[in-house]
């Protein structure tokens, strides 16, 4: 038993994952159907890495800021954290659009099968959702789970200790204990996460089916190749060009969060693991790791926006609606708007559908049925855009760490920088 255990876990996370992903592929594939009845070993899984974000985010960002040499350096994180957001946003929207012009996939597409969905919610505007970041009570956030509001709390609090000096010495010890605590809790959940895993994607594919893939393929491609070119090109560049990390090094560090977001469609669910890759892995210091990932899981929709701008376009194609270098133009500006409102959970860019083609003139009815059309299969699309949201919020993070000094030369990150 004990020469089994020590064989398990001496085999690297990832390939573990990787093992149990594509386990989990040919169960679904087998059993069919069948499979859904393991989607509760799933769905547990995902509650234990919930459990994690608030505590986690909040202790390691308090700790993060209190330890920094001045509280003046967090709006330069900030802000160069939200500008390299909104450019890794718009340049996944280029892709998106160029790949669907590209590859045409709307050309020939019938909806007639297609039962046109219930109307959807618009996305929260963007002020409210500016305003909801000052929480009007701290409690109710923490309860609530609300990320941006716990960041704001967590700012000011770090910011409040560093400069009260030697009377939070105590707080600050404490807060540091506690990040160094979280971060080995997200260890011990992270051990479960191949089981959780199979069982993720063994209840998808039962339920979706290779067979999901035939009718939109060449949507498929548009988003997969689309989104590998984006990660490489953009995410890569901005590592390399900020970090001087090589392409390998930075991906080979990224496979545990990219597994697991490819796994749960969540950015959120992936939060622990990837802050435990950018501390661990990429060497990231806390001050810039605790608060640039957990805002990009809140609002760097990168994959998101690639897939709504190819759909808008797919749409178009579908219902011979001819669009102008203007009509591309509005499609971008919009998409990079409206997905800064949207929630970071399965499915989520759906919500995004209705203001995007409406811009175009796709009716509320036209813009039903191909929701409709695509809500069968978008789970396994979303499993896609949710690893290259993933990408990068690391990749930002590294960025951002790199402009501010903020990233350590660890073992690893010279291995990294050599690979």
């Amino acid at each position: 038993m004990k020469n089994l255990a020590a064989l398990w876990f001496g085999i690297p996370l990832w390939q573990r994952i990787l093992a149990a992903l594509a386990l989990g592929a040919l169960t679904g594939w087998l059993m069919g159907p069948a499979a859904a009845q393991l989607q509760w070993i799933g769905d547990l899984f995902i509650r234990l890495i919930r459990m994690l974000i608030v505590p986690l985010v909040f202790v390691t960002l308090v700790s993060g800021v209190a330890s920094m040499a001045a509280p003046a350096k967090l709006g330069a994180i900030g802000l160069k954290a939200m500008a390299l957001y909104m450019a890794t946003t718009f340049v996944a929207i280029l892709f998106g659009l160029a790949g669907a012009l590209i590859l045409q996939p709307g050309r020939g597409v019938t909806l007639d099968a297609a039962a046109a969905s219930e109307p959807l919610p618009a996305p929260m505007p963007l002020g409210e959702r500016l305003m909801a970041i000052v929480p009007e009570n701290v409690f109710a956030a923490f309860a609530a789970g609300d990320i941006l509001a716990i960041i704001f709390f967590g700012v000011l609090l770090g910011a409040g200790l560093l400069m009260a000096g030697d009377a939070a010495k105590p707080l600050t010890r404490l807060f540091a204990a506690g990040s160094a605590a979280m971060l080995k809790v997200t260890h011990i959940v992270m051990e479960i996460a191949p089981i959780g895993v199979f069982a993720l994607v063994a209840s998808v594919m039962g339920s979706e089916g290779v067979s999901a893939f035939v009718t939109v393929f060449s949507l498929v491609l548009v988003i997969y190749l689309g989104g590998a070119a984006h990660m490489i090109v953009v995410h890569g560049g901005l590592v390399r060009f900020f970090a001087g990390r090589s392409l390998p090094g930075f991906f080979a560090v990224a496979r545990a969060p990219q597994l697991l977001a490819f796994s749960t469609s969540s950015s959120a669910a992936t939060l622990p693991v990837t802050l435990s890759a950018a501390e661990e892995g990429m060497h990231i210091r806390p001050a810039v790791a605790s608060s640039v990932i957990p805002l990009g899981a809140t609002i760097n929709m990168d994959g998101t926006a690639l897939y709504v701008a190819a759909v808008a376009v797919f749409a178009a194609q579908i219902f011979d609606v001819p669009l102008s270098i203007g009509d591309y133009a509005t499609i971008a500006l919009t998409t990079v708007l409206v997905s800064i409102g949207t929630a970071s959970v399965p499915s989520a860019s759906l919500f995004l559908m209705a203001a995007v083609l409406d811009v175009i003139g796709i009716t509320p009815d036209q813009t039903a049925l191909v929701i409709g059309f695509l809500l069968p299969f978008d789970r396994i699309l979303d499993m896609w855009r949710t690893v290259i949201n993933v990408t990068g919020d690391l990749a930002v993070a590294t960025s951002v760490a790199a402009m501010e000094g903020e990233l350590d030369d660890g073992p690893q990150a010279a291995g990294a920088q050599q690979a």
